[in-house]
């Protein structure tokens, strides 16, 4: 899908150089990757206290019936 983007070229260019991308489109596609997997990281963070659990639940008895 083509997509026209104006974004400001001296950041792309920076992205290039650091990342070591030889295309504008490899760094603004590993950019989206990273900002997307930042975003899931914290939807998992959000979930910490709010999943209960039993307190005597032993994993590795669970694991022996397999």
């Amino acid at each position: 899908m083509a997509t026209n983007l104006q974004i400001d070229d001296k950041l792309i260019q920076t992205a290039v150089q650091l990342g070591g991308h030889r295309t504008k489109k490899e760094a603004v596609t590993q950019a989206l990757v990273t900002y997307n997997q930042h975003l899931q990281q914290i939807k998992v963070l959000e979930l910490f206290g709010s999943i209960e659990y039993e307190n005597d639940y032993n994993y590795k008895d669970q694991r022996s019936k397999i």
